[in-house]
């Protein structure tokens, strides 16, 4: 945005410190006239012909108050610049530093030294802006990259099996079509899996007030088929969790938490526990399976994007896209609440999805009548 020239702040604050001093000297004066030259008589005579008389002293002080008005102008002015100066330096950091980001670098940070005060609070909060930006950019960097990567996979697979088709005519047609189907459908998967994710990470939705153990049976009933495919016991326990948000949000983000949990159980006849409940205005969904023992430093890159985790089972049958628990991740935050992840000792994972819950319908009632009158 171009601005037309104008005074700096150090100027303006020069500026108002010498007349404020100025100001405060004709005060001073005005004080010294009023008070003192309406006690002394326009003309008098004393001793040898001599008193102090109102002429007299005028033609004595005023020169000698004009050039300490004048003092006090200059003083006041080069005084007000060294002081503006001073203050305003830590300003000039913040400013370096902004223009600094927004050519594009990020990595820079002012660190400014000192006793809390109002420029050291903006120093340390424009820090913490630049921080929270570089980590962004860098996910950001990070995702596309490997968005783009899992994006070409399968066009290139699809471009391998038609340049196959085309150069082989007598290749069985039927699984040409088969493979390009299956490739087709993991790349569309993919791209709505990010939409969604995308989506999540927004926060732009309608939100309506939602039942988590509702939600959680719904979701074992559909998957319930696929857990008796692997011999896995689905159990929903626990009672009302309420809270609010986009119930087609929230549904993805059960479905994929106890999906994650059912594909990477092992051995057979493992179990899913699905548990939630609601205490302290907070709504809780716990989801725990069995299944392989987990690393440690494994479990944190879980919820990252495209990251599968080498050490957990996955079949052909549901390969996935790397994005099942980034988008619970994505979706929570959302929502304003916390997720964690916990490896159980004898293998598997513990899932625990923290939500804040809604408000009582008594209460809302309440409210909304209120706001009426």
């Amino acid at each position: 945005m171009r601005r037309r020239p104008g005074l700096s702040a150090r100027l303006k604050l020069t500026l108002s410190y010498a007349g404020f001093l100025f100001v405060a000297g004709a005060l001073l004066l005005a004080v010294v006239w009023m008070y003192l030259l309406r006690y002394v008589p326009d003309n008098s005579q004393g001793l040898l012909g001599i008193s102090p008389n109102r002429y007299l002293l005028i033609h004595t002080f005023g020169p000698a108050a004009a050039v300490a008005m004048a003092f006090l102008l200059v003083f006041g002015l080069v005084g007000g610049w060294l002081l503006a100066g001073r203050m305003l330096a830590p300003l000039g950091r913040i400013t370096d530093a902004a223009r600094k980001a927004g050519g594009g670098s990020l990595s820079h940070r002012i660190r400014m030294a000192g006793r809390q005060d109002e420029f050291r609070e903006l120093s340390d909060a424009f820090d913490t802006m630049l921080e929270q930006l570089e980590s962004h950019v860098a996910e950001q960097r990070r995702f596309a990259a490997n968005a783009s990567h899992e994006l070409r996979t399968p066009l290139a697979i699809s471009r391998t099996l038609l340049d196959v088709a085309r150069e082989d005519p007598t290749r069985d047609r039927d699984e040409l079509i088969e493979r390009l189907h299956a490739v087709n459908t993991r790349a569309i998967d993919l791209t709505e899996a990010l939409l969604l994710l995308s989506r999540g990470e927004r926060g732009t939705f309608t939100r309506t007030d939602v039942d988590l153990s509702l939600v959680a049976e719904e979701v074992c009933e559909t998957l319930l088929p696929l857990a008796e495919r692997r011999r896995i016991t689905l159990d929903v326990t626990g009672g009302a969790a309420r809270t609010s948000g986009s119930a087609e949000l929230l549904l993805r983000m059960v479905t994929n938490l106890v999906q994650n949990a059912v594909v990477h159980n092992l051995p057979a006849d493992g179990t899913v526990t699905v548990r939630t409940e609601a205490y302290g205005g907070t709504s809780v969904l716990r989801v725990e399976n069995t299944g392989p023992r987990l690393a440690p430093e494994l479990v944190p890159t879980l919820t990252e994007p495209f990251q599968r985790g080498a050490k957990r089972v996955r079949t052909d049958e549901h390969a996935g896209v790397g994005l099942g628990l980034a988008i619970v991740r994505s979706i929570v935050r959302a929502h304003g609440g916390a997720l964690r992840l916990v490896p159980r000792p004898t293998g598997g994972l513990v899932v625990s999805v923290w939500l804040p819950g809604a408000p009582e319908r008594g209460v809302t009632a309440r409210r909304a009548a209120t706001a009426a009158r």
